[in-house]
Protein backbone atom coordinates (compact mmCIF):
# COMPACT_ATOMS: atom_id res chain seq x y z
CA UNK A 1 0.00 0.00 0.00
CA UNK A 2 1.52 3.33 -0.89
CA UNK A 3 1.15 6.49 1.17
CA UNK A 4 -1.27 8.33 -1.13
CA UNK A 5 -4.29 6.02 -0.70
CA UNK A 6 -3.57 5.76 3.03
CA UNK A 7 -3.37 9.55 3.31
CA UNK A 8 -6.64 9.86 1.38
CA UNK A 9 -8.30 7.37 3.72
CA UNK A 10 -6.90 9.18 6.75
CA UNK A 11 -8.37 12.47 5.53
CA UNK A 12 -11.72 10.82 4.82
CA UNK A 13 -11.80 9.32 8.32
CA UNK A 14 -10.92 12.67 9.89
CA UNK A 15 -13.75 14.31 7.97
CA UNK A 16 -16.18 11.50 8.82
CA UNK A 17 -15.49 11.91 12.55
CA UNK A 18 -15.44 15.71 12.43
CA UNK A 19 -18.82 16.19 10.78
CA UNK A 20 -20.36 13.88 13.38
CA UNK A 21 -18.53 15.56 16.28
CA UNK A 22 -17.01 12.19 17.22
CA UNK A 23 -13.44 13.37 17.80
CA UNK A 24 -14.43 13.91 21.41
CA UNK A 25 -14.87 10.13 21.72
CA UNK A 26 -11.74 9.16 19.81
CA UNK A 27 -9.25 9.16 22.65
CA UNK A 28 -6.41 6.70 22.02
CA UNK A 29 -7.66 4.36 24.76
CA UNK A 30 -11.14 4.26 23.23
CA UNK A 31 -9.77 3.65 19.75
CA UNK A 32 -7.51 0.87 21.06
CA UNK A 33 -10.44 -0.80 22.80
CA UNK A 34 -12.60 -0.50 19.68
CA UNK A 35 -9.74 -1.94 17.62
CA UNK A 36 -9.49 -4.97 19.91
CA UNK A 37 -13.26 -5.46 19.79
CA UNK A 38 -13.26 -5.38 15.99
CA UNK A 39 -10.26 -7.73 15.84
CA UNK A 40 -12.28 -10.11 18.02
CA UNK A 41 -15.20 -9.90 15.60
CA UNK A 42 -12.80 -10.68 12.75
CA UNK A 43 -11.36 -13.64 14.66
CA UNK A 44 -14.89 -14.92 15.36
CA UNK A 45 -15.43 -15.30 11.62
CA UNK A 46 -12.67 -17.94 11.60
CA UNK A 47 -13.54 -19.66 14.87
CA UNK A 48 -14.26 -23.35 14.44
CA UNK A 49 -13.34 -23.40 10.75
CA UNK A 50 -10.86 -25.96 9.54
CA UNK A 51 -7.65 -24.65 8.02
CA UNK A 52 -9.01 -25.46 4.56
CA UNK A 53 -12.29 -23.66 5.25
CA UNK A 54 -10.41 -20.61 6.48
CA UNK A 55 -8.49 -20.45 3.20
CA UNK A 56 -11.64 -20.52 1.05
CA UNK A 57 -14.57 -18.88 2.86
CA UNK A 58 -17.91 -18.79 1.10
CA UNK A 59 -19.08 -15.47 -0.35
CA UNK A 60 -21.23 -14.54 2.64
CA UNK A 61 -18.46 -15.20 5.17
CA UNK A 62 -15.90 -13.42 2.97
CA UNK A 63 -18.14 -10.34 2.92
CA UNK A 64 -18.23 -10.36 6.73
CA UNK A 65 -14.44 -10.86 6.88
CA UNK A 66 -13.96 -7.90 4.55
CA UNK A 67 -16.23 -5.70 6.68
CA UNK A 68 -14.53 -6.66 9.95
CA UNK A 69 -11.08 -6.21 8.37
CA UNK A 70 -12.10 -2.73 7.28
CA UNK A 71 -13.23 -1.90 10.82
CA UNK A 72 -9.84 -3.02 12.17
CA UNK A 73 -8.01 -0.91 9.60
CA UNK A 74 -10.18 2.14 10.26
CA UNK A 75 -9.59 2.06 14.01
CA UNK A 76 -5.87 1.43 13.54
CA UNK A 77 -5.55 4.42 11.21
CA UNK A 78 -7.50 6.63 13.63
CA UNK A 79 -5.32 5.49 16.55
CA UNK A 80 -2.09 6.26 14.71
CA UNK A 81 -3.48 9.63 13.64
CA UNK A 82 -4.51 10.58 17.16
CA UNK A 83 -1.08 9.62 18.49
CA UNK A 84 0.69 11.40 15.65
CA UNK A 85 2.73 8.61 14.10
CA UNK A 86 3.09 7.44 10.54
CA UNK A 87 1.58 3.98 10.36
CA UNK A 88 3.45 3.01 7.19
CA UNK A 89 6.78 4.14 8.68
CA UNK A 90 6.00 2.16 11.84
CA UNK A 91 5.22 -0.95 9.79
CA UNK A 92 8.41 -0.51 7.77
CA UNK A 93 10.49 -0.17 10.96
CA UNK A 94 8.82 -3.26 12.42
CA UNK A 95 9.56 -5.32 9.30
CA UNK A 96 13.21 -4.23 9.49
CA UNK A 97 13.37 -5.26 13.16
CA UNK A 98 11.79 -8.61 12.31
CA UNK A 99 14.30 -9.14 9.49
CA UNK A 100 17.06 -8.82 12.10
CA UNK A 101 15.23 -11.03 14.64
CA UNK A 102 14.33 -13.67 12.11
CA UNK A 103 17.19 -14.06 9.62
CA UNK A 104 15.87 -16.07 6.66
CA UNK A 105 18.77 -18.52 6.63
CA UNK A 106 18.12 -19.35 10.30
CA UNK A 107 14.33 -19.54 10.43
CA UNK A 108 13.29 -20.72 6.98
CA UNK A 109 10.44 -23.22 7.39
CA UNK A 110 10.29 -22.82 11.18
CA UNK A 111 7.60 -21.19 13.30
CA UNK A 112 9.82 -20.87 16.37
CA UNK A 113 10.02 -17.51 18.11
CA UNK A 114 13.32 -15.66 17.88
CA UNK A 115 14.04 -16.40 21.55
CA UNK A 116 14.04 -20.14 20.77
CA UNK A 117 17.06 -20.32 18.45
Amino acid sequence: MNAKPLDDLLQRLRQFAAVRDWDQFHAPKNLAMALVAEAGELAAEFQWLTEAQSRAPDAERLARIRAESADVLIYLIRLADKLGFDLLAAADAKIEANERRYPADTVRGSSRKYTEY
